[in-house]
C-alpha cells in the first residue's frame, strides 16, 4: 500500500495559457506510515511569475534561474511515483498542470492517470462535511494538525501537512494496513486480501472508573431498570445465568 502525497506551485492558474510548474512536493506513505522518502524539486519555469501566484508562494523567478527544467526531472519524479496511489488536494488543477508538463516532453505521450491512481482529498472532505470550508487550512484546524509553518504556501511543507490531514480524516496514522502476514490471515472473496486492524505501537492509556463513578454508573442503572419495568439490559449481562432465563420466559 504505497502513496504518494504531492503538491505543486505554479506560475499561475492556467496550464493552457502557458503557466508552468515551479515546485514539487512529495511524501511517501507505506501502509498509512511515512517512509521518510521525500521528493522535493523547485523548476526553472522559463517565464515570469503572476503576481497573484507569487504572492501565494512567494518564489520569485530570480530564485529558479539556476533551478533544472520540468523535463530535466521528469524521468526522476516518475520514478518516485509510478505506481503508487497519489493523495493531493484538489487533485484536478495538479493533474493537469503535471500532464501538460508531460505533454510538452518530445516521446510518447504520457499521463498520471496512466502511471498512478489518484486520491482527492478535496472531494474526499466536500462528502465528509458538505456545506463547510474545505481547504487545507481549514482542514487543518478541524483536525487540529499544526500548520503553524505554513505562513506561504511551499509544495513539500504542504505535502507534509496534507499527509497528516489526509491520515487523520480516515482514521488516523496506521489505523488500516495490509498484514505483514497476508498467508496467515488469507483472502477474502475473489482473492482479494483482507485488511486487518492494527493496534498503534504506542501504549494506549487506560483510564478505569474511580469507587464514586462506579456507585454512581450503579444507581442510574438501578433507576432505568425500575422505569422500563426490569427490562435493563446491562444489569441483566451483569450475571452470568439471567440472560438465559430472560430468552426462556420470553
Amino acid at each position: 500500500m504505497r502513496q504518494i502525497v504531492l503538491d505543486t506551485e505554479t506560475t499561475g492558474l492556467e496550464p493552457q495559457q502557458g503557466h508552468r510548474i515551479i515546485e514539487i512536493g512529495c511524501v511517501e506513505l507505506i501502509n498509512r506510515r511515512a517512509s521518510g522518502r521525500t521528493f522535493h524539486k523547485y523548476l526553472n519555469p522559463q517565464r515570469d511569475i503572476d503576481e497573484g501566484a507569487l504572492a501565494v508562494h512567494g518564489i520569485s523567478r530570480a530564485d529558479l534561474e539556476d533551478k533544472p527544467t520540468f523535463a530535466q526531472v521528469a524521468e526522476e519524479l516518475l520514478g518516485f511515483i509510478g505506481g503508487a496511489e497519489l493523495v493531493i488536494h484538489n487533485a484536478a488543477f495538479d493533474v493537469a498542470f503535471l500532464d501538460w508538463e508531460l505533454g510538452m516532453i518530445p516521446g510518447e505521450s504520457r499521463t498520471i492517470a496512466a502511471l498512478c491512481s489518484v486520491l482527492d482529498t478535496l472531494a474526499l472532505a466536500r462528502s465528509m462535511h458538505p456545506g463547510q470550508r474545505n481547504n487545507l487550512d481549514a482542514l487543518c484546524k478541524r483536525y487540529n494538525v499544526d500548520n503553524s509553518r505554513r505562513e506561504l504556501h511551499g509544495a513539500l511543507l504542504d505535502a507534509r501537512i496534507l499527509a497528516d490531514v489526509y491520515l487523520a480524516m480516515t482514521g488516523g496514522q496506521g489505523a488500516l494496513e495490509l498484514s505483514d502476514n497476508a498467508a496467515a490471515m488469507g483472502t477474502g472473496q475473489g482473492g482479494r486480501t483482507v485488511r486487518a486492524l492494527v493496534r498503534p505501537s504506542i501504549p494506549l492509556r487506560v483510564v478505569t472508573a474511580t469507587d464514586e463513578e462506579l456507585a454512581a454508573h450503579a444507581a442510574m442503572l438501578a433507576v432505568i431498570a425500575k422505569a422500563s419495568g426490569g427490562r435493563c439490559l446491562w444489569p441483566a449481562q451483569s450475571v452470568q445465568a439471567e440472560p438465559e432465563q430472560t430468552r426462556s420466559s420470553a
